[in-house]
């Protein structure tokens, strides 16, 4: 039987409730009993006292009175009694414990050889409260349109020693780069099992496989620690999603971990639970900062909240756009070239004058073309006695393979047709762009044709052979360089399942930044040359699709985009670096 639990909905489309402070407050009751584990409690602290004092942040003091009860004084405050858990990892402890009467509680790693401690403090139900000095800081509205947000798990971090009587040290942990690039598969002692991917020094990239289903990855912001050279804290809060806060100890020399997770589930229940778990190394890609640099300053970490920020546009908003503000390529004068399509290739021109018949399988599009000159054509679904005329651009990504794109009809929803056709064998890939989504009507839908064309001296077509699906992309980082300049406008592509994709924005000092994913499709034209589609759901609604040859690392491709400045169908056209490869084929996709 399989141990994956396919959810129905992905975690940006489920309905994530906006609870009160007082139902917060309700369902972290059990709390106070400290976090559950498969296994039973580490006695380690027990009998123990241990006194943190932080860096601009609380002294804590502690009596550990059993392998679950203890007692906590904040800043020299009253004894609170509370339930704990404790987890060793070799001269680390990972401690975890929330505050009676409050939202509010500490998860610490104390490391006893060198006398340090970081210190996680966690609160639920202050994101409005935050979110409001912010937006008044910065002159803005505060965002509050996904409700306010009080189910999501708030952090911060305080570095500090452990007052045992010794001279003080000063040194401390510090953040890091040192897990950037690595790619990681846990088995975790309660069954879970997941991929997370450290690709950036402020988020990361997970695919909970049993938890989810392991269709699609999912990105969060995230924190990294260095301990050592082989011991580093890893944290990661679902904002956009649940808001659970998951923090754990990684040891790369036993490729071990040791966690906690708190928050609330899709049911509204609490979620508080000690791990472990045993991992394997999936890759290590390149990473780009200079040499020296080891984010141990990073600044700031930031959230990316792609959902809070997305347009809303009625369903008249979209409609009027959609219809009377729809702009291809300029409407013949040429664009892309300021944005994502800074390095297009030569635009193909030579089949001005020709005509071509595309038939797709499987109850597809059939379509009839006459390029009436380089910019222009005209088209009609096969079988209609009217034409159409719209805007094109065409390229050639690889030789004799050619990918192509316009608009649709003018009713609403609008669509596009992306075209590829290879003149060696007469197969065809369509891929066909809708705006509109039962989720967001400026969102795109896309479906994806195979079949075969015919053109005045093209080949003749196979009757079988088709363009197909493909997991040969799936683990591949690639960086993308739509703009000239360093870094320009780059940005690097995850492909992480064959349903999925991430990418990562660069910080101005070359480290990963901040991350998105979305659903993404893998189609190949020919050995090293693919189609790759994605949607950016939740976040902007772009159908982007590029042809991409890995031999000359570049891309033909064109990205269509429906806002409240219209709709637009333009060039990508950028030149790639290959970062590297994780090794993840054998745990995405159908299990058998």
């Amino acid at each position: 039987m399989s141990r994956r639990n396919y959810q129905p909905l992905p975690l940006h489309r489920m309905n994530w409730s906006d609870l009160s402070e007082d139902q917060v407050a309700q369902a972290l009751q059990p709390a106070i009993s400290g976090p559950t584990a498969p296994s039973s409690p580490s006695a380690v602290l027990t009998g123990q006292r241990l006194k943190i004092i932080t860096d601009d942040g609380p002294t804590l003091e502690y009596d550990f009175r059993t392998a679950r009860d203890l007692t906590l004084s904040e800043n020299g405050g009253p004894a609170i009694a509370t339930g704990y858990g404790a987890l060793p990892s070799r001269n680390l402890v990972l401690i975890s414990h929330m505050i009676p009467g409050t939202q509010r509680g500490y998860n610490l790693v104390v490391d006893t050889h060198h006398g340090l401690a970081t210190v996680f403090e966690v609160s639920f139900s202050e994101y409005a409260k935050q979110e409001t000095a912010a937006a008044e800081a910065a002159k803005r509205a505060p965002q509050f349109r996904m409700g306010r947000r009080n189910r999501e798990v708030m952090r911060q971090v305080w570095f500090g020693v452990v007052d045992d009587g010794r001279s003080k040290p000063a040194e401390r942990h510090v953040w890091t780069n040192r897990l950037e690039g690595k790619g990681i598969h846990w088995t975790q002692d309660d069954g879970t099992e997941l991929l997370e991917f450290y690709l950036s020094i402020i988020s990361s990239n997970f695919n909970e496989l049993t938890r989810t289903g392991g269709e699609l990855t999912f990105c969060s912001p995230s924190d990294y620690v260095m301990i050592d050279d082989h011991q580093f804290i890893y944290s990661r809060i679902e904002s956009e999603f649940s808001g659970a806060f998951t923090l754990q100890v990684i040891d790369l020399f036993n490729m071990t971990q040791k966690g906690v997770r708190l928050g609330l589930t899709e049911k509204d229940l609490l979620e508080y639970r000690l791990f472990t778990g045993n991992g394997k190394i999936t890759g290590q890609i390149a990473t780009f900062e200079v040499f020296g640099n080891n984010a141990d300053t990073r600044g700031a970490r930031r959230v990316y909240r792609p959902i809070e920020t997305f347009e809303i546009m009625t369903d008249a908003e979209a409609r009027e756009q959609a219809i009377n503000n729809a702009h291809a390529f300029g409407d013949g004068a040429g664009s892309g070239s300021s944005n994502m399509g800074g390095y297009k290739s030569e635009r193909v021109t030579k089949f001005a004058g020709r005509k071509m018949v595309v038939r797709t399988d499987n109850g597809g599009p059939a379509l009839d073309y006459d390029f009436v000159d380089d910019k222009k054509l005209r088209w009609r679904y096969s079988g209609d006695a009217d034409w159409r005329e719209a805007w094109y651009e065409m390229y050639e990504p690889d030789e004799d393979l050619f990918f192509f794109a316009h608009f649709l009809d003018a009713e609403y929803p609008r669509s596009c047709a992306m075209v590829a056709f290879d003149m060696k064998n007469g197969l065809t890939t369509v891929v066909k762009g809708t705006t509109g989504t039962p989720y967001r009507n400026n969102e795109t839908s896309v479906s994806h044709h195979f079949g075969t064309f015919q053109t005045a001296g093209g080949p003749t077509p196979p009757l079988y052979v088709r363009h197909g699906w493909t997991d040969e992309m799936v683990g591949e980082c690639v960086t993308w360089n739509y703009q000239r300049g360093n870094p320009g406008l780059t940005s690097m592509h995850f492909y992480t399942t064959p349903q999925s994709y991430s990418w990562v924005i660069f910080n101005p000092d070359g480290s990963g930044g901040m991350q998105w994913s979305s659903p993404g499709w893998y189609s190949k034209l020919r050995d090293g040359v693919y189609i790759m589609a994605w949607i950016e759901e939740a976040c902007n609604g772009t159908l982007g699709v590029i042809c991409y040859n890995s031999r000359t690392m570049h891309d033909a491709g064109f990205g269509y985009h429906l806002g409240t400045r219209g709709l637009t169908l333009n060039v990508i056209g950028a030149r790639a670096r290959h970062a590297g490869r994780f090794n993840i084929q054998q745990y995405v996709g159908i299990q058998a």
